[in-house]
């Protein structure tokens, strides 16, 4: 068994630049429900952040049964790249289970948002899955999709008779996926749930992007359910890079929540492969718990609990 293996993705942390703003979207726009706030300050909090003297102030969400948290820095960071592209390598969306795209894009019409997908909802061939998506922007810039299953498929899992259902996944845009892939299975112990190429005019339409052709490879932590992880590879065209010298404070720093059997092996398994851990190892937060800020071979943040 990997010792350091992640059992759970506990939820998304959101680096918002207007608290209200961002809170009043979630809720009005997309049926999130708020269900807890707290102050980020004190020298644990900043130091696993890598920020210093920062303060901070988070909003806890849920949709279905999953949750994310928005987070609010003082002081900010950088703006959200102005003019980006859905496969730059610091595109990080979050996808919505819906049960209506129609009903759903009705609701998001009546607030300020900026689409990435062009002509509307896309339906994806069989063999991407057969669902129909929809890419778009939050008011700081942060991609979100909306994504509607067959009915005969059990990600469509959601009972409850709503138009927006849960949290199914993260997406994240990755440098190497051969890389990535190895990083997520054996160093973190995420399993393959599944893989694909997308490719094709409706591919293109949901990522307004020429000649798109992306490995999508879908990872699964130990507690199977959503939401999962997402990695995806584009081939063509070639993205951005992540920005160096990005901070946790950049509104463009989405978080994965990871909860670790065993955080000590994880941290000497990231030493090992010489990877970047931005809090100063292990840090003791209130109440005991322990927790670790590293970033993944692209540059995408993960906070790993224990």
């Amino acid at each position: 068994m990997n010792s350091s293996r992640v059992s759970r993705l506990l939820r998304i942390n959101r680096t918002v630049s207007d608290m209200a703003v961002a809170v009043a979207f979630y809720r009005d726009a997309l049926d999130f429900r708020v269900v807890g706030q707290a102050t980020l300050d004190g020298e644990a909090w900043s130091s696993l952040m890598g920020v210093a003297k920062g303060r901070g102030r988070s909003v806890t969400l849920r949709l279905g049964a999953q949750h994310m948290a928005l987070v609010a820095f003082d002081p900010p960071g950088n703006p959200y790249p102005p003019r980006s592209g859905s496969t730059d390598l610091w595109f990080q969306h979050i996808a919505i289970a819906v049960s209506d795209m129609n009903a759903a894009c009705a609701r998001l019409r009546g607030h300020s948002f900026e689409p990435i997908s062009r002509d509307g909802p896309q339906r994806l061939p069989p063999a991407d899955g057969s669902v129909i998506a929809y890419k778009f922007r939050d008011p700081d810039g942060h991609p979100l999709e909306l994504i509607q299953f067959p009915r005969n498929d059990s990600s469509a899992r959601q009972e409850e008779p709503a138009v927006f259902l849960g949290i199914d996944h993260s997406a994240i845009n990755v440098a190497d996926i051969g890389s990535s892939v190895d990083f997520y299975t054996r160093t973190l112990g995420l399993s393959i749930a599944s893989r694909s190429i997308n490719s094709g005019r409706a591919q293109q339409r949901l990522d307004r992007a020429a000649d798109d052709l992306v490995d999508v490879v879908s990872v699964q932590p130990a507690d199977a359910g959503p939401p999962h992880v997402e990695l995806l590879g584009y081939r063509t065209p070639t993205g951005l890079p992540m920005p160096p010298g990005m901070k946790a404070s950049d509104i463009l720093a989405d978080q994965l929540v990871l909860q670790v059997e065993n955080l000590a092996h994880l941290a000497g398994a990231l030493r090992t492969e010489k990877m970047d851990i931005v809090s100063p190892g292990i840090v003791t937060m209130s109440k005991g718990r322990h927790a670790m800020l590293a970033r993944d071979p692209t540059g995408h943040l993960l906070l790993f609990c224990a």
